[in-house]
């Protein structure tokens, strides 16, 4: 689809690179180390904004927040000025490359570079280091232990790395065109990307009306005596959440064992979104430390899992049925005495969470203790109702969440699209020299 929108080069000639094929005939052949020059500044001073290399470019990291990893002594950061490249080759799974827009220092581990080469166009070559990560191209070269996150690309590699190399002014106008296209198709992902962020608020909305204020909107009201829960149906109780669980058992606070070869998940914070575990994808355990781990309460179908610590602290969900899983991280296990699903849609509501805000330790990993969640107050109609207004909520989030799936598949299609025109554009595939930006009334729809 991409080669059939744009003309193609009538004359092109092996690279014997299997990554890049053919390339136009008059395209050369450079290795990074003749094109860049890699630098290694000191800052040996504090003082420097923090730069992050993030998937979405060069940030300035807020230190101040305590968020994230920190480091004792900034001094010994490296200085990037703006205008230079600036590259995670530490993670070649999940690290990204970019040109900053900032001068600052980043970690003495990171790889920052400049241009060197004046026949060159940095954002040209910009693209294609992206494409690198984007397509795993330089991946096959990393060395490390990929499972641990940490597969990177030695010097060696990154000097010997052989590119593409079209005249200056070619690289400038493949540089202008995919300005261009890219940014029509990143207004696209953004626009769905807000749309995922709206059905998401009005999810946390449905919820916390409904097991707060009930379905009836006529229904009298009374206040509840708690701040958090304010005026609540007459006929309603208020209740503590201990007071509703036959069990509320922690998590063992050590990190499991686990293997590659394990078959039971280990339920984290991280495998934990508002109504469902991401069992699937959960990390694996072996038989001997799921016994163990379960040593308090195994367990099973309609108990809640809680996440308490970390940044997504307050979420729940519920065990389906036949899964066969153990507390992993940060967690804890609630099993109810009735209506499991309308007490689990309960504790992801804005109130609980509210609550669960109020004694919050910690600041690089927020936590709650055990006994405020244990006491937390929750609006309590009648069994029945109970009933009713859960599956209300469950009819609820199910369209929201057909919405939201729409809405992630037209992102996946938009970022393939994007990598492949990029992948088209810095490799030869398609020819742009004779393109020229449209008027803003001759503007195609992307």
């Amino acid at each position: 689809m991409i080669l059939g929108r744009y003309q193609t080069y009538l004359e092109q000639k092996n690279s014997e690179i299997s990554w890049l094929g053919n390339i136009p005939t008059d395209w050369k052949l450079k290795r990074f180390k003749n094109l860049f020059r890699i630098q290694k500044r000191i800052a040996g001073e504090v003082g420097h904004d923090i730069l992050s290399i993030t998937q979405r470019g060069v940030k300035i990291k807020d230190i101040s927040s305590g968020d994230g990893q920190l480091s004792m002594d900034y001094s010994k950061y490296q200085l990037v000025h703006c205008g230079e490249y600036a590259m995670n080759h530490m993670d070649l799974l999940t690290g990204y490359v970019d040109i900053s827009r900032y001068n600052g220092v980043t970690s003495p581990d990171y790889r920052v570079f400049t241009l060197k080469d004046k026949g060159s166009h940095d954002r040209y070559y910009l693209y294609l280091l992206q494409l690198c990560y984007i397509s795993k191209i330089f991946y096959p070269l990393g060395q490390g232990a990929a499972q641990l996150g940490r597969w990177r690309l030695p010097a060696e590699a990154f000097n010997n790395f052989v590119a593409p190399s079209p005249s200056k002014e070619e690289q400038t106008q493949i540089a202008n065109f995919l300005d261009h296209e890219t940014a029509k198709i990143d207004t696209l992902i953004e626009k769905q990307q807000e749309l995922i962020e709206l059905l998401k608020e009005k999810r946390q909305a449905v919820i916390s009306h409904a097991v707060t204020k009930g379905l009836n909107p006529d229904a009298p009201m009374k206040p509840s005596g708690v701040e958090w829960l304010g005026d609540v149906p007459a006929h309603w109780e208020v209740t503590r959440l201990k007071h509703e669980c036959s069990d509320i058992v922690d998590c063992l606070h050590s990190t499991p064992e686990y293997s590659s070869f394990g078959v039971f998940p280990a339920i984290r914070t991280a495998d934990i979104t508002p109504g469902k575990l991401d069992i699937e994808n959960a990390r694996r355990v072996d038989e001997n430390v799921y016994k163990n781990r379960n040593i308090r309460l195994t367990p099973q179908a309609d108990d809640i899992i809680y996440s308490r610590e970390g940044e997504r602290f307050g979420i729940a969900a519920l065990v389906p049925k036949e899964a066969m899983v153990c507390l992993g991280q940060r967690v804890m296990l609630f099993r109810a005495t009735k209506t499991p699903k309308y007490l689990m849609w309960s504790l992801n509501s804005d109130p609980t969470y509210r609550q669960a805000q109020q004694d919050v330790i910690g600041s690089t990993s927020p936590h709650v203790n055990v006994d405020t969640i244990k006491n937390f107050y929750l609006a309590w109609p009648p069994e029945n109702e109970r009933e009713i207004i859960s599956f209300h909520i469950d009819r609820s989030i199910e369209s929201f969440d057909k919405i939201e799936s729409i809405a992630s598949t037209k992102i996946d299609l938009l970022q393939e699209r994007r990598a492949a025109l990029i992948s088209a554009a810095v490799t030869g595939k398609i020819d742009v020299r004779n393109w020229q930006p449209p008027e803003p009334t001759q503007e195609e729809p992307a």
